[in-house]
């Protein structure tokens, strides 16, 4: 698996799921906020109120539910960005496996 651990805003690696595991629990302290870009193939982990201030005033309502009940059962939250259709899905998936419960953004 590549990627390293350090304390950039974000780090890249070239796995998917389990990629965005790995990346997750190196800032795992951080609760971070996930995002797989599919024109890239990369996944970034961006600080839960960073991220939030970039989307709308809608989804970062739908955000602050998803993210909590995240955090109180142990999950991740993860954003899926395909540019060229324009779309932005988040999902939030068990930290060991790689079912996924889509959510709304």
């Amino acid at each position: 698996m590549s990627g390293i651990c350090h304390n950039s805003r974000h780090l890249q690696t070239d796995k998917k799921v389990s990629g965005s595991e790995m990346l997750y629990h190196c800032f795992a302290d951080k609760k971070p906020v996930m995002l797989f870009d599919i024109q890239e193939q990369r996944i970034y982990a961006y600080p839960y109120e960073e991220f939030k201030a970039e989307l709308s005033e809608r989804s970062q309502t739908i955000l602050a539910e998803q993210y909590e009940q995240a955090l109180e059962n142990q999950k991740i939250v993860i954003f899926v960005r395909d540019n060229v259709k324009r779309k932005l899905v988040s999902y939030t998936i068990a930290a060991e496996d790689t079912e996924a419960n889509q959510g709304v953004a």
